[in-house]
C-alpha cells in the first residue's frame, strides 16, 4: 500500500460517523489479468491483507480508491468509483443523492440504516463499558416516527454548482466547500420547502442577482433560512444578504406569499450579514411580512421559535427523544427536588420536568435561547423554572441551590473537562446524559466511570434519518 496508488476493495464495516473500513484486494500488475508476483508484492499472498479507511462508504460495496495517506501501516483513501453496490442498497428516493453532501444512507432501507447506527453506538459504548463490573442494558434503537419530510429547519446556501455557472441555491456539493447543488427535490423536507426554494431561485435568477463569493467576499445573496413548525404548520422565511447591493425585496415577499403552500407563512425576514465568515448571523434584521417568530407544540407544551432559536430539527423525533428521557429519569425521590438542566437550550426538557420537580434550573450559554426559554415557561404557566445565561463551567459556582438530579444535554463536542469535574462533585445519585455525538459521550463516560458512576441503561434515538447523525440517552447512577 503506497500513497497515490489506485486500488480496489470491499467495504467491510462503517464506524461512526461515516468511517468506512475497506479490505483492499490484492493489487494487479500493469498487464491485465496477471497478478503481481510475490517478489513485487514483497509479502506472501496469504499475508497481504491490507485495510484502509474512507468516507461515505456502505457495507458490502466494492469500490476503487486512491490511497491518500499511509502512516504506521494504516492507510486512508478517497473513493474514485463504486464498482458494485452493497447487497442491501436500493434506489435512492432523491435525485440529488451522491452529489449533495446532506445524506449518506439514502440508498439503504431504513431498517438497515437503523441497524447500522445501533451497531456503531453499541461498539463505542462497549469500548468504554467493558471494564464496568455491573451489568448495563442496551435497549433497541428507537426510530423516527417520520423518515421523509421530517426537518423543521433548513439553511440553504447561494452559489454555483460549477465555476461561473448559473445561480444555484441548496446544499454544499459532497466534498466541496465552494460548489452548491440546487436541491429542488430534497426529500428530508416537505413540499413547502421545495416550493420556497424553487421560487426563490427562479426569482433571483431572473433578477440576475449576484451571490457572495467565499474567496473574494464580493456579492449579495448568502443564505435562505426556512423553518416550519411540524405541528402548527407556521412558516418562517429569512433571506440573508450582504449590504453590497440595494434591492427592493417587496416583489420577493409578494412572490413568496403567492406560493400555494400547505402551511401558513408567519413571517418573512431580510437579514443583513457582512461577515467574511461563512456563518449565518444578523447584523440587522428587517421584517418584510408578519413577525419574526412562530409557535410549535411538543408533548403538550407550546414553544415560541425564532430564526436563530435552538430547537430540535425533527419535531416528531424530538417527542420520542424527550419522552424517552422522561422515562429514564423516572420518579424523583424528593417532593421538592432540585433538577439541573445543563446546556438547556430553549428549556424543553426543563419544562417537561417542572410538573414533577420542586424547581428546575436551566443553564445555557446562548442568551437568546435563555430568553426564549423564559418566555416559553411563561406560555406554559410554569413558575418553578429558572434559566441562567452563561457557560456551565463558570455559572455553577454561583447557584445557591444544589441539585438532587442532573440532566446533561451538551453540544456535539461534549462537556468541558473542568465543567464535568464540577458536575461530578455534586455527587447526585442519578443523572441522564443526552448526547448528539456518541464519540463525545464515550469520552465523558470514561471520566464519569472513573469517578464513581456506573451506566444503568442506554438507548439510541434516530433523529436524523438518512444522515450519519444519532442521539443517545444514557442513565447513570452513583456506585453504591
Amino acid at each position: 500500500m503506497k500513497k497515490g496508488q489506485i486500488r480496489e476493495g470491499i467495504v467491510i464495516d462503517v464506524k461512526f460517523p461515516n468511517k468506512g473500513i475497506v479490505k483492499l484486494l490484492p493489487p494487479v500488475s500493469a498487464e491485465p489479468g496477471i497478478p503481481v508476483k510475490e517478489a513485487d508484492a514483497g509479502i506472501q499472498a496469504e499475508e497481504q491483507e491490507e485495510y484502509c479507511t474512507i468516507k461515505n462508504g456502505l457495507p458490502g460495496q466494492r469500490i476503487s480508491l486512491m490511497i491518500t495517506k499511509v502512516r504506521k501501516g494504516k492507510g486512508e483513501g478517497r473513493v474514485l468509483q463504486v464498482l458494485a453496490p452493497s447487497p442491501d442498497e436500493v434506489q435512492a428516493s432523491c435525485p440529488h443523492f451522491g452529489t449533495c453532501g446532506g445524506c449518506t444512507y439514502l440508498s439503504l432501507p431504513y431498517e438497515k440504516q437503523l441497524s447500522l447506527k445501533e451497531k456503531q453506538v453499541k461498539e463505542l459504548l462497549d469500548s468504554v463499558l467493558c471494564g464496568q463490573d455491573q451489568p448495563w442494558e442496551f435497549e433497541p434503537i428507537k426510530a423516527s416516527p417520520v423518515q421523509q419530510g421530517y426537518r423543521n429547519k433548513m439553511e440553504f446556501s447561494f452559489g454555483d454548482e460549477v465555476k461561473d455557472g448559473p445561480l444555484a441555491l441548496g446544499m454544499h456539493k459532497r466534498g466541496s466547500f465552494y460548489d452548491i447543488v440546487s436541491v429542488k427535490e430534497c426529500r428530508i423536507v416537505d413540499g413547502d420547502y421545495r416550493q420556497i426554494l424553487r421560487g426563490t431561485l427562479d426569482f433571483f435568477t431572473a433578477q440576475k442577482a449576484s451571490y457572495f463569493h467565499r474567496l473574494t467576499h464580493v456579492g449579495y445573496l448568502r443564505h435562505l433560512l426556512v423553518r416550519k413548525a411540524s405541528h402548527t404548520g407556521e412558516i418562517l422565511i429569512a433571506l440573508v444578504t450582504t449590504t453590497q447591493e440595494e434591492r427592493d425585496l417587496l416583489p420577493f415577499r409578494d412572490m413568496l406569499l403567492a406560493l400555494p403552500l400547505q402551511g401558513k407563512i408567519a413571517g418573512i425576514l431580510h437579514i443583513e450579514n457582512d461577515s467574511v465568515a461563512d456563518v449565518v448571523k444578523s447584523d440587522r434584521t428587517t421584517i418584510l411580512y408578519g413577525q419574526d417568530f412562530f409557535y410549535e407544540e411538543l408533548l403538550g407544551l407550546k414553544f415560541k421559535v425564532s430564526v436563530f432559536s435552538f430547537f430540535q430539527t425533527n419535531s416528531y423525533g424530538a417527542q420520542v427523544l424527550y419522552q424517552t428521557a422522561r422515562e429514564y429519569i423516572g420518579r424523583l425521590d424528593k417532593e421538592d427536588c432540585v433538577v439541573y438542566d445543563l446546556y438547556s437550550g430553549t428549556g424543553t426538557i426543563a419544562q417537561l420536568m417542572a410538573p414533577v420537580a420542586g424547581k428546575v434550573i436551566g443553564v445555557e450559554i446562548v442568551e437568546e435561547a435563555v430568553e426564549a426559554a423564559e418566555k416559553n415557561a411563561g406560555l406554559n404557566g410554569l413558575s418553578n423554572c429558572e434559566f441562567i445565561a452563561g457557560d456551565v463551567l463558570k455559572v455553577l459556582d454561583d447557584i445557591a441551590e444544589k441539585p438532587d438530579f442532573i440532566i446533561l444535554d451538551p453540544p456535539r463536542d461534549g462537556i468541558h473537562p473542568r465543567a464535568l469535574q464540577k458536575i461530578i462533585t455534586y455527587g447526585v445519585d442519578r443523572m441522564v446524559y443526552i448526547s448528539c455525538k456518541p464519540t463525545s459521550l464515550v469520552r465523558d463516560l470514561e471520566v464519569l466511570l472513573g469517578n464513581g458512576y456506573v451506566v444503568e441503561k442506554v438507548v439510541a434515538v434516530d433523529q436524523f434519518p438518512w444522515t450519519t447523525g444519532i442521539e443517545t440517552i444514557c442513565l447513570l447512577s452513583r456506585r453504591k
